[in-house]
């Protein structure tokens, strides 16, 4: 961080637009969060707010994480290595034997085998949770459908993260898009168009709580959990309820509260001042 602000300072930059990318990303975030008058806007593609060490709901992410470093120690930047299959399958698996050569070629290019081990070591257990719920900038975070590198549900979770974020996902199973695919120019019609926004208007304070008169009690938790940036597992076990409940009230709640999008009701939470409570307070 300290050398990210470092070189932007010294490009002599104001305000601008930030783009992270994979592990960028949580770089990008923390860089938004303290410098909110900064950036303009955001976009985050194929990226996280947690990195594999901290998805403790997922089974055996520390042995799979030793593994790949392991395999990343004895296999950077060699074509032959089983490691470049294990790379290909996880950044790239539309790609051909070209394309994994060239990452090979990029990886003998950009660092040494230590070095890399060490940047993912730390990236692995890297966690911007508490940063990207204190994003003000609008952001536009996309994600591929099918990858193996970063899920689709962890997209989903970070743009729950960030206030008023807009999630697209993309019909693909590579992490790295293939130009020749359509996902590409979909992507980059995305990215243009929200880059040429007109910068969003303020809303009026009083009008989110006005929103929440005809809410129950329970579907009040529900948004507060919410607006906590709390995805539906967790919401279930906090209110002891069932995971299929805990659906059933947020179907409600954005009924009731006029909104399409979860990302919405976060943002209409938190300017009511919802989701600022410490934990466990009602």
């Amino acid at each position: 961080m300290r050398d990210f602000e470092a070189v932007l300072d010294a490009a002599g930059f104001d305000t601008f637009s930030l783009l992270g990318t994979c592990q960028g990303g949580p770089l990008a975030i923390e860089y938004a969060a303290r410098h909110p008058r900064r950036v303009a806007r955001l976009v985050l593609y194929g990226s996280y707010a947690r990195g594999l060490g901290k998805r403790s709901e997922i089974p055996n992410q520390a042995e799979k994480a030793k593994v790949l470093l392991d395999m990343l120690g004895l296999g950077w930047g060699q074509d032959s290595h089983a490691y470049q299959q294990v790379w290909g399958s996880l950044f790239q698996p539309g790609g051909s034997i070209e394309h994994l050569r060239s990452w090979s070629e990029q990886q003998r290019l950009s660092t040494s085998a230590e070095t890399a081990a060490l940047m993912f070591r730390t990236t692995f257990n890297i966690d911007v949770q508490d940063a990207a719920r204190r994003i003000q900038c609008p952001t536009l975070v996309i994600n591929p459908e099918r990858e193996a590198l970063v899920p689709l549900e962890e997209g989903r979770r970070l743009a729950g993260l960030i206030p008023d974020a807009r999630f697209v996902v993309l019909d693909t199973n590579n992490h790295m898009l293939l130009r020749e695919e359509p996902a590409w120019e979909r992507m980059l019609a995305e990215i243009e168009a929200f880059l040429r926004e007109p910068a969003p208007k303020p809303q009026a304070a009083s009008a989110p709580k006005e929103r929440f008169s005809e809410l129950s009690p329970r579907e009040r938790d529900v948004l507060e959990a919410i607006a906590r940036g709390l995805d539906n597992g967790e919401i279930a076990a906090r209110l002891h309820l069932s995971e299929k409940t805990v659906r059933n009230h947020i179907t409600r709640v954005l009924d009731k509260i006029g909104v399409e999008h979860r990302y919405q009701a976060i943002v209409l939470a938190r300017d009511a001042g919802l989701g600022r409570a410490p934990p466990g307070a009602r």
